[in-house]
């Protein structure tokens, strides 16, 4: 029998926080869906939205927007972690970064609440190219990236909210950790390769440096949120994060997503087409 106490997930109209209110829905699973404008409300910002949101939950999705690297960021998490404790929330599943230091810090400010938690530590997102911040430079043909020849195993974004719905619905008592990234490291150059394959277009990758990345994202998102992403792209783009992991193996019981069949699965829906969303 289904529980019938909500499971509430926050950022729920994010890349991931989307994809996971659909499964758990089409799974049966009641959904409270947080964000600022849903129906029962949740801002990072605004701390009186907290408990409200997490009243009769069971369990609870937690992604931090913009980043666990901003500043504050992990001391939110570790007092919503503290909010769903004395709420009763049963289950915690954190979505963290993977080789971010600020991203630890924050997975063990929700561990120190005492609440059953799946922290799951992710690789780049893939959905970067399709839906992102990326994709405008893809449709005019160009992938800029910092990082030269740096490997990445790169990982579809539907591959960390399959293992989410999953991690949500456990209903155990301990706390459970997936390293998650794709089956296989590429760097960018064999990124814009699968892309132009996909698209039928072509993509070549440009090296840029990371004060070049630094203003693009300036442009469009101002200095602060510049400074932010760029210090978490130097940090990652270093080769610390040049392996593959095995848990979407461990959580799911098969292989993690390739790149190519995610551009390939992308590319048919639309998601580079200069009307696409």
């Amino acid at each position: 029998m289904t529980d019938p106490r909500p499971t509430l997930i926050i950022g729920a109209t994010g890349k991931t926080g989307r994809r996971i209110a659909e499964r758990l829905e089409t799974a049966g699973v009641s959904v409270r869906r947080g964000a600022r404008s849903s129906e029962t409300p949740f801002d990072w910002e605004d701390r009186a939205t907290w408990a409200p949101a997490l009243d009769g939950a069971r369990a609870a999705y937690i992604s931090y927007f913009p980043d666990l690297a901003f500043p504050g960021a992990v001391e939110a998490v570790g007092a919503l972690a503290e909010t769903a404790r004395g709420a009763g929330v049963e289950r915690l599943v954190l979505l963290s970064g993977r080789g971010e230091h600020h991203a630890r810090m924050g997975e063990e400010a929700v561990l120190a609440a005492g609440v059953p938690t799946t922290r799951l530590r992710c690789a780049w997102f893939a959905q970067n190219f399709s839906e992102g911040y990326l994709r405008d430079p893809i449709l005019s043909g160009v992938l800029p990236m910092p990082g030269g020849d740096v490997v990445e195993p790169i990982l579809d974004v539907e591959d960390i909210a399959e293992v989410a719905a999953k991690a949500l619905r456990y209903d155990g008592t301990d706390s459970r950790f997936y390293e998650l990234t794709g089956p296989r490291c590429m760097s960018f150059a064999d990124m814009a390769d699968t892309l132009t394959r996909a698209t039928g277009r072509p993509i070549r990758h440009v090296p840029i440096t990371f004060e070049d990345f630094h203003e693009g994202l300036a442009q469009g998102a101002g200095a602060y949120v510049a400074d932010v992403f760029t210090a978490i792209a130097r940090e990652t783009l270093d080769g610390r994060n040049a392996q593959v992991s095995d848990g979407v193996q461990r959580a799911l019981g098969r292989p993690a997503t390739d790149f190519a069949d995610y551009a390939a699965r992308a590319a048919r829906a639309g998601a580079w087409s200069p009307v696409a969303a």
